[in-house]
């Protein structure tokens, strides 16, 4: 696909700056212009703000792993998915090339229609700081806004597997995996197993730290789902960081720091939240959606937030 430019992207926008209650945000700008592969259609996505629950959304792709960069929102470091609208994309001409890699050009660049995107990009950052009260910014972004841009979807909706397999978001292989997965954590729960699978908590009332001061490009192995639990208090937490059951399928793996993470928009309310102490995440390494109670194979690929304690630095 061709991402069409800031001009033509802007004139199907409402005064919010969207739409289908859909924000086109200030880092999207940069793209305008260049060619990507649909990754995946964005049909169901999950909600993280108010029950955690799956989402319908409609003529909305993902482009190959194509992130939020934070640059209109403060430094926001969540590197979340971006949306598209099939609305600010076109076909890419058939004798073109489709490129594998995303090369991003600095704003200071025309993206192939004459036009740089200045204004564009001014009128969206304008957009994105909803408001300015006693505690500070408050920001609009498309994970602030995802209910409204959403309806809900029911887990028992079997069309919605049916779209997952006939788009080739899950493969097959996925499939299995997932539906075993939920079927035996359901068995489970009616059946009043000893322990709440699959959510297993810890034992401890107050959890421990460790400082490993990791950096970007620096190799980690994930400990043993054993090591962890013992870090972890009843909720499993650890200093109130939650250690996901879509974490499971890492431990034990070897993966490369992406950066550390400090700060991020709290989708809920839209402020911007310190996260203190020892918190990455690694490249490649998000949600599959494939072990998921009630948002079974959503497609958003958030990020996994790791505590170093979690992590072991691999010499080499």
């Amino acid at each position: 696909m061709e991402i069409r430019s800031a001009a033509e992207i802007l004139a199907t926008l409402d005064e919010r700056g969207e739409l289908d209650s859909l924000p086109f945000m200030p880092e999207m700008v940069q793209f305008c212009g260049q060619q990507l592969r649909v990754s995946h259609r964005s049909d169901k996505t999950c909600d993280t703000i108010a029950n955690y629950r799956a989402r319908r959304m409609y003529r909305t792709v993902h482009l190959e792993q194509l992130r939020c960069d934070g640059s209109g929102h403060d430094g926001c470091q969540a590197g979340c998915l971006l949306f598209w609208k099939e609305a600010w994309v076109k076909r890419a001409p058939a004798t073109a090339e489709r490129v594998a890699l995303v090369q991003i050009k600095p704003r200071n660049q025309t993206n192939g229609n004459g036009d740089d995107g200045s204004d564009a990009l001014n009128k969206l950052l304008a957009r994105t700081s909803r408001s300015l009260d006693q505690e500070g910014a408050r920001y609009a972004c498309q994970a602030t806004e995802l209910l409204r841009a959403s309806e809900p979807l029911p887990w028992w909706d079997v069309r919605q597997y049916l779209r997952d397999i006939s788009t080739g978001n899950v493969s097959a292989a996925q499939f299995v995996r997932g539906s075993w997965f939920a079927v035996y954590a359901i068995v489970r729960r009616k059946l009043r197993a000893p322990r709440n699978f699959p959510y297993f908590g810890g034992k401890l009332t107050t959890t421990p730290s460790d400082r490993l001061d990791l950096q970007p490009g620096e190799l980690v192995q994930v400990k043993s789902r054993k090591e962890i639990y013992a870090t972890l208090d009843k909720a499993s937490k650890n200093r109130g960081l939650y250690y996901d059951v879509e974490m499971w399928r890492f431990s034990g793996g070897i993966f490369r720091v992406l950066r550390r993470v400090d700060r991020i928009v709290n989708e809920k309310d839209g402020r911007m939240i310190k996260l203190p102490g020892g918190c990455v995440i690694l490249d490649g390494v998000y949600c599959s959606g494939e072990r998921s109670t009630n948002r079974l194979f959503c497609q958003r690929n958030i990020f996994t937030y790791w505590r170093e304690i979690w992590l072991t630095r691999v010499a080499g």
